[in-house]
């Protein structure tokens, strides 16, 4: 059992640390490259799936370790192509992630954390309260569920998954290292391949980890904004007390500088009725978003039982982007996918044991989280 126990799970491990693994225990780096082949390319969950490797190698590698994927406890197909999976993780918890095809791309929405800590007022994945972050094997487990849900892999076949998108459940920021390595492994080409421009993280404004990230990847970043001034982000987004728009705005020009090459942040705008959907919502919109090379993504809401907020009519939303992309701003409305299945944007519920962190005790523990790290290097 104990044997068992301490077997290490190669699914998470990056090409860095599957190397440094490897030479552990004195193989070679090419040895490493293989398996990550065979476990990413080829689907691989058994080591004797690994013909071109040693069979003594093969033994050793059965002692002390394993390429484990998470346990689907449910899975759904919504009628219009979208792909809903439950997965369990450890703990006694469940996470879901989402597929969305769209003619010849599909796009994965994959959580990073048990429940949300941020409790963001319209979303049902805030109200269940924050478990734990999930490794970087439980991430990566996601995207071999949902590639191999359409039958064995082929890695000479067209992509199953062409985009990902870290805006399942959780704040990807506040699992910084995990979600890394994860991302690491969607880009690298010894694994999946996808480039940095259809690997999106969804933060919704940890300032100092947004800077972070920026050291050490330049993957396509987009902020969950949602209000154009912060009396009203104060409400909806309870972390802007912590980080103010303005910040926000700072640290995504540093995070742009940083890129080599150009492209902008994408904004995610929920439209909730009467609340942030009329006009001089967009007009101030349009004034805080011409400072900075960006596109906007409006997400009429998707309701949800006891959620306190409606969906506004389609004359709004048509007459909210209307005005915005007069402006010059490419302003795109989100389609509803998956809404039968509760697998729409902001609709991820998942099982959390404990719901007790909210949104002012998060801003605390948030503080003092970041001084942690700060005094560490971090």
């Amino acid at each position: 059992m104990n044997d068992q126990v301490n077997k290490v799970n190669l699914l998470g491990l990056s090409l860095p640390k599957l190397i440094a693994f490897f030479e552990s225990f004195g193989e070679k780096k090419f040895r490493a490259v293989q398996v990550a082949k065979w476990i990413h390319q080829r689907g691989a969950s058994s080591f004797e799936e690994m013909t071109d490797i040693s069979k003594k190698l093969r033994q050793k590698l059965e002692e002390i370790a394993e390429v484990r994927d998470p346990e689907i406890l449910f899975q759904h197909f919504s009628k219009d192509g979208t792909r809903k999976w439950v997965v369990k993780v450890a703990g006694n918890n469940s996470v879901e992630t989402v597929l969305i095809p769209d003619g010849d791309r599909a796009t994965l929405c994959v959580s990073s954390q048990v429940g949300c800590s941020l409790d963001c007022s319209f979303c049902s994945t805030g109200k269940q309260g924050f478990n734990r972050n999930l490794s970087p094997e439980e991430i990566i487990g996601q995207l071999r569920v949902a590639i191999g849900s359409f039958g064995p892999f082929d890695s000479n076949g067209p992509r199953r998954v062409t985009n990902v998108v870290m805006m399942g459940m959780g704040e990807p920021l506040m699992n910084f290292e995990p979600v890394v390595d994860a991302m690491s492994l969607m880009m690298d080409d010894n694994a999946y391949g996808l480039s940095k421009r259809r690997v999106t993280l969804s933060t919704a404004g940890v300032v100092p980890m947004i800077d972070k990230l920026g050291d050490v990847t330049d993957v396509t970043l987009a902020v969950s904004l949602h209000a154009p001034n912060d009396a009203l982000r104060d409400k909806i987004v309870p972390i802007n007390r912590k980080y103010p728009i303005e910040d926000l705005m700072s640290a995504c020009q540093r995070y742009l500088d940083k890129c080599d090459d150009k492209r902008g942040i994408t904004f995610e705008y929920t439209l909730l009725k009467d609340v942030n959907d009329q006009p001089e919502h967009a007009h101030e919109l349009i004034k805080l978003l011409k400072r900075i090379d960006c596109k906007l993504n409006l997400i009429p809401f998707n309701p949800y039982p006891n959620s306190g907020y409606e969906r506004p009519g389609d004359e709004t939303i048509r007459a909210f982007q209307n005005l915005v992309h007069r402006s010059g701003i490419v302003t795109t409305v989100r389609t509803t996918r998956g809404e039968d299945i509760d697998a729409a944007c902001g609709q991820l519920v998942g099982q959390v044991t404990d719901r007790t962190r909210r949104s002012e005790r998060y801003i605390k523990l948030l503080d003092q989280s970041l001084t942690v790290r700060d005094n560490l290097g971090l």
